[in-house]
Order: structure tokens, then sequence, then C-alpha cells
């Protein structure tokens, strides 16, 4: 039952699920490229490397021999894992899942070129005259994304000629890697974005958590909540689409699966195959088991007979608005003064402009004004003031 787990991330999503694993007795050593992230304060051991050297992550592999590598970001030399899992480590969820999702390329190719699932039109340059003519050929307005980042960075919507030289410059300032390629996709009218919260199982069947909303800013989530209104077409829809494509990408976890839904159906936007940002909402115990914790059961193989909706919920995010270190908090005292309400702070060693810092939760019982629940959020989230003691 105690595995050695190598977690290869160590943001705020990474330290909920180490807490997740630990109270399932498990061992975890958490890695990033810088000391004192949030999983390393509550993790038996870290390591600080940069994961796009994949000597180093060799050395860290080798040095630890983990039973599992859980990778949390995308920033990751991914095509060593193969040979991890030849020779009898488990990536989570496998080394083919992790290659495709880290990269929007395989993954979109996947989805709509051989799972033909419905999407965006799209696509892909390299330099500044494929990038002319991806544009011309998608049309404005239209969305740009690097083919690796995380958090929204790189990302923007062109809406006029004026814009294109713009967004090349902020998606290649914006990628990860070594990865200097976008995608260019059509500008979806869509109604609303939810995340579908999907459990694929080592021994049972794929489970899906109540659908969650989502509101984005700059490419990156600010407020989530669940559930989320939509039809039951459309949320079948989105659960046959979320079965296939995890099912092709093989292996036992959690997946942030992400839908626009428009006017004429559903479209499959993105995937992660870990918790998702948006997936917070459920540490306000809007559902029996919060995403980690299902990560957790479904990384150790452990049974998850089901997934119930056991109260509505919301959250939204509190940014740093410059660079500094040692940031210190107030407002704390009048948020949780607040009933139905709780306040995780990330303890992030360091600040920058438009960087996740704490969580706002609030909820109410079934049945309650969800939109109300929201709103609550967003205003107990504004009293959080961030202030950084040090310069950078």
């Amino acid at each position: 039952m105690r595995k050695k787990i190598l977690l290869l991330g160590s943001g705020e999503l990474g330290r909920e699920l180490v807490i997740a694993l630990q109270r399932l007795g498990q061992y975890v050593i958490a890695v990033d490229n810088y000391p004192g992230a949030p999983a390393m304060q509550v993790a038996q051991e870290f390591e600080v490397i940069n994961m796009l050297d994949g000597f180093a992550l060799d050395q860290v592999v080798a040095k630890h021999k983990p039973d599992l590598i859980v990778p949390e970001i995308e920033a990751i030399r991914t095509e060593r894992f193969y040979e991890y899992e030849r020779s009898g480590i488990t990536v989570v969820p496998s080394a083919s899942a992790a290659n495709y999702t880290m990269n929007r390329k395989e993954i979109r190719n996947l989805a709509a070129e051989v799972l033909r699932l419905r999407t965006a039109k799209y696509s892909y340059a390299k330099n500044m005259d494929e990038f002319n003519e991806a544009v011309n050929k998608i049309g404005l307005p239209c969305v740009v994304k690097p083919l690796m980042s995380s958090s929204g960075k790189g990302q923007s919507v062109v809406k006029v000629k004026d814009d294109i030289e713009k967004a090349w410059k902020y998606a290649m300032e914006g990628s990860r890697g070594d990865y200097a390629e976008v995608i260019v996709e059509e500008f979806i009218k869509f109604n609303s974005e939810i995340t579908l919260l999907t459990v694929t199982q080592k021994n049972g069947k794929t489970l899906f958590c109540p659908p969650i909303g989502h509101r984005q800013e700059r490419g990156d989530y600010r407020e989530s909540w669940q559930p989320c209104q939509i039809s039951d077409k459309n949320l079948e829809e989105a659960q046959v689409m979320a079965q296939k494509v995890t099912h092709a990408l093989t292996g036992a976890g959690i997946w942030g699966v992400e839908f626009f839904l428009a006017d004429d159906g559903v479209y499959f936007s993105e995937l992660s195959p870990r918790p998702h940002d948006t997936g917070m909402v459920t540490l306000g115990g809007t559902q029996n088991l919060n995403e980690f914790e299902l990560h957790a059961r479904a990384i150790l193989g452990l049974p998850i007979p089901e997934i119930t909706l056991e109260r509505v919920g919301a959250s939204a995010v509190v940014l740093a608005e410059e660079n500094g270190r040692a940031p210190i908090y107030y407002g704390a005292e009048e948020i949780l003064k607040e009933k139905q309400t709780d306040l995780r702070i990330f303890n992030k060693p360091t600040t920058r402009p438009y960087r996740r810092m704490a969580v706002v939760l609030t909820y109410d019982k079934i049945g309650s004004d969800v939109d109300k629940v929201k709103e609550k959020a967003i205003n107990l989230a504004k009293l959080l003031a961030v202030e950084a003691t040090e310069p950078i």
C-alpha cells in the first residue's frame, strides 16, 4: 500500500495532492525549479531542478527510484517518461498520455483528427510567416496559444490585423520549454465554458464529477462554480467526448476536460491529465471526495464507489500585483467572519503580477442559488490583500 511517489511540479494543486496522498499513507518527493514551492512544504522530501533538463530528471529518478511519477505541470521533458515506464515505474496517467497532453498540438490532433471530436477550427505556426498565413486561414477574431504553456501564459485574442505581430511576440514570451510553435484557433461564440472532471480507474468504470462552470481572464481562471447550468443533452455529449479521449490516452487518474457550450452544441477545448485549477471549488466540500482525493485514489488503484454532489459551491482566486518575496496577507479575518466560507493561502515564497496566491471558497446547501454563492466568493476575494515584504 505504501508507495514512493515523485511529484513533478509543486504548486498549489500539487500541495493539495500531497496532502491527499499522505492521508492514504504515501511517501512523496516534491520537485520544482525553485525552493519553497507549496507542495515541498508538506512532502517528505523535495528536489529543486529544471525539469526540462532530461539529464537532471534522470538523476532524480535514479536517486529516489519511485514507484510512481506524477506530473503536475507541463514544462517537463516528458519523452523520458517512456524509458521510466519501460523500467517498471508507473507514470500517471501513462507516458503516452503525458506526452500527448503536455503539447496542445498532439492532443488537438488526437481529438479532432483521430477521435473526430468537435473542436474549433485550427492551424499551427512555427514562425511569423506561417503565423500570418494561419491567421488569414482561420480569420479574425482568432485565439492564439503557445503549444506549451500554463495558467494562460502567452494566450491572446487577435481582433484586428494590428494585433498580429504583438500576439506572436506574446506567445513566444509565454511559451514553456523549447517549443517555438503556436496554435491559432477559430474564436467560438460560446455561451459558457465548463470543466468536466473525469476519473478513470484501474479496476472500475469511468466516473464524472458534476460539471464545473468557470470564467477566464488573460487565459487563466478567475472563478469557478459547481454545479453549473447545462442541459442533459449537452452534458451527455460532453461525457461521451471525455470518455473517448481519456480512453484513447489510457491510464488511471483525474482529468480536467474543458468544453465550450455554444448554440450549436458542445466543443472540446483542452484536457489536463491531473487535478484542474477550476476544480479547486471541490475543496469547499461540494463533492463527497474532492478532486485531489479522487486523483490519489485513482492513481493508487483504490476503489471509488461513487461521486456525489453534497452542496453547491464557488471559488474565486486572489492574485498578486507586484514582484517580490516573503508575502504577507491582510483581510483573512474579515473573510472568515462569513458563514459557509473558507480560505486557502498557497504560501508561495514569491509574488509577481497576476500570480495566483490564494483562493476563497463559498458554499451552500443543494438547491441554493449558485450565482449568489459565486458572487459572494468574488466579493470576499477582494478583501484579501497580498503584500511582498522584500523586493526581487
